[in-house]
């Protein structure tokens, strides 16, 4: 056999697999019932949210929040240094919901943390969310539906849990965001089986950063942010620690109900990706892992040049299929004509990477007017000049 063929086969391979566990893994993700028809509390919760310059999104998102009808809520937000309005726009929902709302103003980061890490530390150390039998974990940029928290802890009833993740819908404008995003969530469950996440002896965990729920004993067991300040996949890395320390570990589908717009336009999506593959142990493994993924992103382009046109044809035609499948039992939108250009998500990604390996020979990082120093084993942060 031509080792081209090898290539083509063993490329091939590969992918059809990943859209085989992608298939079953999203079938095993468990979706949050119906709200029951009378209020409930388990609890006061304290929802905390670090907030860095999100003025475009951050009214809109506290504005959903705040009109949850579960009761027992409370909400912490930390203003990290915000330059672009987000501060007053704080300020105005506050002062609207005293009695639900409050905001914390830091100028500051300490040497030994990263900026978010260092804003949920703050958070949880106020006497609201010390109170709190519950922390809710939520980025600035998210929106919910009123019933989402009635129907989250619905769904512990029945499935008891002492950290909670879920899965969030996306919104997306525009040819970029409408052809990558939609399918790149889905990826996460290539990765993170649903169904092993409760298992105590699997390897998998999940945390989200749109949507993390966990108990305040739990958080504190670990040692909370304190423990990892350095950590820059925190949700991620906070319920390893949880799950490792023996505690019940879930993920579960908030879609549609839970729904962001995580980038605007080509050129944050690339960013993103930077930021996200930046922060992965072997980053120095990126020039070969590159190659590789163009490879098995781009192979309906050039497995008919190797003599194999249907093997091609198929993965153009199985992977939005699988992947938009995945993509519907989340957001329950129907699925997207353009994401037959699919494979360009695959340059996307690629010079997200490359752009993070630059990054790490330079040492330096930079996300939302802050350096991240990359150097050595932990990151370090330093404000721009």
């Amino acid at each position: 056999m031509h080792s081209l063929d090898w290539a083509a086969w063993i490329v091939s391979g590969g992918w059809l697999g990943m859209l085989g566990v992608l298939l079953r893994n999203s079938s095993k993700l468990d979706h949050l019932p119906e709200a029951p028809p009378e209020p409930s509390t388990h609890g006061l919760v304290c929802l905390c949210m670090p907030a860095r310059n999100e003025a475009q999104s951050i009214g809109g998102a506290l504005d959903s929040w705040l009109a949850q009808d579960y009761q027992d809520l409370f909400i912490l937000v930390v203003d990290d240094g915000s330059s672009d309005g987000t501060a007053e726009i704080l300020r105005g929902r506050a002062d609207s919901h005293p009695d639900r709302c409050r905001v914390l103003r830091n100028d500051s980061l300490p040497a030994g943390w990263l900026g978010k890490n260092h804003a949920m530390h703050l958070a949880v150390q106020q006497p609201e969310a010390m109170e709190a039998a519950w922390l809710l974990f939520v980025d600035a940029d998210v929106y919910v539906t009123p019933d989402l928290l009635r129907r989250t802890f619905a769904y512990l009833d029945e499935r008891p849990a002492d950290i909670l993740a879920l899965l969030f819908a996306v919104d997306a404008v525009g040819f970029w965001e409408r052809v990558a995003v939609p399918l790149a969530v889905p990826g996460f469950l290539v990765f993170v089986p649903p169904h092993q996440v409760v298992n105590p002896r699997h390897f998998a965990f999940a945390g989200i950063g749109a949507f993390t729920l966990l108990s305040r004993s739990a958080y504190d067991a670990v040692g909370g942010h304190a423990s990892a300040p350095l950590e820059a996949v925190d949700d991620m890395m906070l319920a390893y620690r949880i799950k490792k320390a023996g505690y019940v570990n879930r993920l579960a589908c908030g879609g549609p109900m839970l729904h962001l717009r995580m980038y605007r336009g080509l050129l944050e999506i690339i960013r993103g990706m930077r930021k996200n593959t930046a922060a992965l142990p072997g980053w120095w493994l990126m020039p070969v892992l590159v190659p590789l993924l163009l490879a098995g992103y781009l192979s309906p382009l050039w497995l008919p040049f190797v003599g194999h046109p249907i093997l091609g044809f198929l993965i153009w035609l199985l992977t939005p299929a699988i992947a938009g499948d995945a993509s519907q039992r989340i957001t329950w939108k129907p699925m997207d004509w353009i994401w037959v250009f699919w494979p360009v998500n695959g340059l996307i990604l690629g010079a997200g990477m490359l752009w993070a390996f630059w990054d790490r020979l330079r040492g330096v990082n930079t996300w939302r007017g802050r350096k991240v120093v990359l150097r050595g084993e932990s990151p370090r942060v330093k404000k721009m000049n």
